[in-house]
């Protein structure tokens, strides 16, 4: 027996022999929980596949498709269907016995390069282009429910985003300054843009409808008698002590109303209230005598967004209402929507914040649909905003991407170059899943894609309402570059997490 081996005693190796010895390791366990995760992740992106583009059913989101709607705010179908082929793409590598941090770091270089490709193949466009603009809008919305009437919404959602923003300077938009309200009943052609502000609350003294010249203001305090900090008891035991509690409690609102009358409010709204009622019978009667507009139950989080458009300032105690509290509009009327309820509408503010509202109207079933889609053609202006730059839709850049990273994987060497072509053979999925959404051949219809890009029609894409393939910018099929530079980076990045991921700890 040589010198250096150590004849073995005891139970035979793999097998732990007594207390302190380490425990059996699985040399397969990383490979099969990257495998498991992959399968698990795959399974998400194959059950979503079919609800991409105009003829594709009901989106389901994930994770990842919120990050991509928080950055974006469209593309979230397609952010989920590339890196589930992404990961179609690494399982076939792994077989292979690539290691995952070649492939990770090949993914990441594809993505640059990819990047590269996508900004090449843009062209920029300005906000003054209001064409444009409309062009990118519609195509969010064909996707959409509401797809027939993206004629309708589509200028809504453009000018919402101008009056918030100065063109000139803007690097983005806060959506909080579009206020989407919310009404059932009537139908989608019913939806309209209110410079102002629009309360879904009704008037409380339904006697003052309509304010002209009126003088706003937002209170936070409430209107109606005292209550004790403690759950205390008052006993009467005599109606002389009963007709004090009465008469004291009369003139103590009584006080609260003509301070606020003093400063010349005749329409108050008063927020919501979850300890006492904010606004007693009372009250309301003597505010009625005054011929002061009363709104009740605004909600907390509309506070600022109320100040905001119409310039009024809350208040949380009486001894601070004063005149320079109020805010200053033209009009405020209680509106009646053909016998499907009322809306409040404030307009012509003598200060008006940059804000607007969109009053979306339709059945139960439409209207929160409606919503989405209208927040989704919003994102679309904003992406543009923030990246000034547009490209082609319908599978065009994707094939562009497998067409020129395939050309950059034979430029490198070794497992890298194996790794890059494999990335660009998965962005073929896009094209083949709306071929397949639109009724068409997905082999046959690629094939031909990938033919007319090879002889430098980098714009040429699928065109689902027409059922062929066809030059897309002139279907004006537009998409922010933005969308597409976030799926892809957001899909990638996403699929080297996963790869990281080799074992699993059992939560106890």
């Amino acid at each position: 027996m040589p010198e250096n081996v150590a004849p073995r005693s005891g139970p035979p190796a793999g097998v732990a022999g007594g207390r302190g010895k380490s425990a059996y390791q699985d040399r397969d366990k990383p490979a099969q929980i990257r495998f498991s995760n992959i399968s698990a992740a795959k399974a998400v992106a194959d059950a979503i596949r079919t609800s991409l583009g105009p003829k594709g059913m009901d989106k389901m989101l994930v994770e990842l498709s919120k990050a991509q709607d928080i950055e974006a705010g469209d593309g979230t179908t397609s952010v989920v269907i590339i890196a589930g082929s992404l990961l179609d793409s690494c399982t076939k590598l792994l077989q292979k016995g690539i290691h995952p941090t070649i492939i990770s770091e090949s993914f990441q270089k594809a993505l640059e390069k990819g990047t590269e490709i996508l900004t090449d193949m843009s062209r920029p466009v300005e906000l003054s282009d209001r064409e444009t603009l409309l062009n990118s809008a519609a195509t969010s919305l064909n996707s959409k429910v509401v797809s027939q009437y993206s004629s309708l919404l589509s200028p809504m959602t453009v000018n919402a985003v101008m009056k918030v923003i100065d063109p000139a300077t803007a690097t983005s938009v806060d959506l909080r300054d579009v206020k989407i309200v919310k009404k059932l009943g009537g139908t989608i052609d019913d939806c309209e843009l209110v410079e102002g502000l629009v309360l879904t609350q009704k008037v409380a003294n339904s006697g003052i409808t309509r304010v002209e010249k009126a003088k706003i203001g937002l209170i936070q305090f409430c209107l109606s008698a005292p209550k004790t900090d403690m759950d205390n008891q008052i006993v009467v035991s005599d109606y002389v002590q009963m007709d004090r509690v009465l008469r004291e409690e009369r003139a103590y609102i009584l006080n609260l109303v003509k301070q606020i009358k003093k400063t010349g409010c005749n329409v108050l709204l008063i927020q919501k209230s979850i300890l006492r009622d904010a606004l007693s019978d009372l009250a309301l009667h003597f505010l009625n005598k005054m011929k002061i507009m009363v709104v009740k139950d605004i909600e907390r989080e509309d506070i600022e967004f109320i100040c905001k458009t119409i310039g009024t300032k809350p208040v949380a105690h009486v001894d601070q209402f004063t005149a320079d509290m109020l805010g200053s509009a033209e009009l405020a009327e209680e509106v009646s929507l053909n016998g499907s309820g009322k809306l409040i509408k404030i307009t012509g503010c003598a200060s008006p914040g940059k804000t607007v509202t969109i009053v979306v109207r339709g059945s139960n079933l439409v209207i929160e649909e409606a919503e989405r889609s209208i927040h989704d053609a919003l994102c679309v202006i904003r992406c543009l905003v923030k990246k000034r730059a547009l490209i082609a839709g319908g599978g065009a850049p994707e094939i562009e991407l497998a067409l020129r990273l395939t050309e950059y994987s034979r430029t490198l060497s070794g497992m890298e170059s194996y790794c890059v072509r494999a990335f660009a053979d998965a962005m073929e999925v896009i094209p083949s899943t709306l071929a397949e959404n639109a009724g068409l051949n997905p082999i046959s219809t690629v094939t031909e894609l990938r033919n007319r890009h090879a002889q430098g029609e980098k714009t040429t894409g699928i065109n689902v309402r027409k059922g062929g393939i066809s030059n897309i910018l002139e279907e004006l099929v537009v998409q922010p570059l933005l969308v597409s530079v976030s799926a892809l980076t957001l899909a990638t990045e996403t699929v080297r997490s996963i790869l990281k991921i080799d074992d699993v700890v059992n939560s106890r």
